[in-house]
């Protein structure tokens, strides 16, 4: 229902039509990008994993959990996430909770994006079977 009403009458310019250009500035930015690299690589998420139960209370935790993925869904790239080992919490160290790295590659670059995710986990393998925390946490 929300989607029709922002693509009413009076409502397209406000909303989806400023959102569009939005959205094509970031693809601009991303293209300009991949003109110097063949993938980023950055962290899923701001934070390592939660206990099961932990963030059930907070909505606005869990929406931030994976607000590093947004700017790559926004710009329709290929991304993935692989395991990048362990990491402790702010809270108890003594835990090692898993830690991802998102892989993103240009417009129909997958396989440059399988290919690095391949190898990094590969490269990595001994240490994120291990659950030690990992020097990428």
């Amino acid at each position: 229902m929300i989607g029709s009403f922002a693509l009413s009458s009076g409502f397209y310019d406000a909303y989806y039509h400023r959102a569009s250009l939005v959205r094509e500035l970031v693809r601009q930015e991303f293209a300009e990008v991949f003109t110097q690299v063949d993938v980023l690589a950055t962290p899923v998420s701001p934070m390592v994993a939660w206990k099961i139960g932990k963030m059930d209370n907070d909505p606005l935790a869990n929406y931030m959990a994976d607000i590093f993925t947004v700017p790559g869904a926004l710009a329709g790239l290929p991304g993935m996430s692989v395991p990048a080992g362990y990491a402790a919490p702010a809270d108890d160290a003594s835990l090692a909770l898993p830690v991802g790295l998102q892989i993103m590659g240009p417009k129909m670059g997958e396989e440059k994006v399988f290919t690095v995710g391949h190898v990094f986990e590969q490269a990595n393998k001994e240490l994120i079977e291990s659950k030690r925390p990992s020097v990428w946490g």
